[in-house]
């Protein structure tokens, strides 16, 4: 790693200096940390150490706020893992925590330093070919299918969350426009056009299954179970499920990973992330961003498939 010296040990010096045999046995000892725990903690020290050798600080009490935070900097520099970032960060508050401890230190420098946020797990996404199959998984023999089919392809058409499509009634579908009006977290409001095909779907089961299914206990609502009362997102759950199944898609799909895979698909096609983020509902651009991740994965897939230094 860049932080630390190559093929340079610490001397004995400097490492009495810094404690680190009394902050081993305090690791050990008094704290209870693992035999594992100790070696990283050590490690990470001496990651620090090499850092400090090379700027002239021999001493704990030489140890500034801004030597800690270059120290972090360099840590992202060299290419390390946000968790060993944070390991190391965790290292660094217990040993000035042991220094004050001991009367080395009456100040710790290592106070303000910030343990970086884990980052966000990437969505699952399938891919167009595996979308296509789970639309149309919902068999016509099945009495529900064709409602099975419209609450899919509003998920994944509209990008809806699943509180979204049963929350839907049936003025907020504007057919005739290629709308959908839905009413997203914090009661907002947005408009999200939906496409040929889907309205197409949506289209033949408001006007052949349910108004069968209705027996005036739908509220309104476009989504109604068997018994003619509003589908809950548990059962809009059990529809994505048993489509999965039929598809032959082994992963683990739910109403979000259609919503993920709406989003993903309009970036890959070279939609705008702001408008993205209007369909979407996102108040914060930040959280539409995370989809840029998974089109630069997909991009990095492509390259290493097709290209032939992949």
């Amino acid at each position: 790693m860049a932080t630390e010296p190559a093929n340079r040990d610490l001397t004995e010096a400097l490492a009495r200096s810094f404690a680190l045999e009394g902050f081993r046995d305090y690791l050990a000892l008094e704290a209870g940390a693992s035999p594992h725990t100790v070696d990283n903690y050590l490690r990470d020290l001496r990651h620090l150490l090499g850092f400090l050798l090379d700027r002239k600080v021999g001493r704990p009490a030489a140890v500034s706020r801004h030597h800690l935070r270059e120290f972090v900097f360099a840590l992202k520099d060299a290419g390390a893992s946000p968790a060993t970032i944070r390991r190391h960060v965790s290292a660094l508050h217990t040993y000035f925590g042991f220094l004050i401890g001991e009367g080395v230190l009456t100040d710790d420098p290592s106070d303000r330093l910030e343990t970086p946020r884990k980052g966000r797990k990437l969505p699952s996404v399938l891919s167009v070919a595996e979308v296509e199959r789970l639309l149309v998984a919902p068999g016509l023999d099945d009495p529900l299918a064709w409602r099975d089919r419209a609450l899919l392809e509003l998920a994944y058409g509209a990008g809806l969350r699943v509180s979204e499509v049963c929350g839907l009634r049936l003025e907020d579908l504007a057919l005739n426009d290629g709308l959908v009006r839905v009413i997203g977290k914090g009661n907002k409001q947005r408009l999200v056009p939906i496409g040929r095909k889907s309205l197409a779907t949506v289209a033949i089961y408001l006007n052949t299954l349910r108004p069968t299914l209705d027996r005036g206990g739908s509220k309104g609502r476009v989504m109604v179970n068997a018994r003619g009362t509003p589908l809950s997102r548990v059962g809009a759950w059990g529809v994505v499920k048993k489509a999965a199944d039929a598809a032959g898609l082994t992963r683990r799909v739910t109403p979000h990973t259609l919503r993920h895979s709406f989003a993903t698909h309009l970036l890959e096609g070279g939609a705008d992330l702001r408008a993205v983020q209007e369909m979407l509902g996102h108040a914060d651009l930040s959280t539409t961003q995370i989809y840029t991740h998974v089109d630069r994965e997909y991009l990095r897939s492509v390259h290493r498939q097709f290209h032939p230094r992949g």
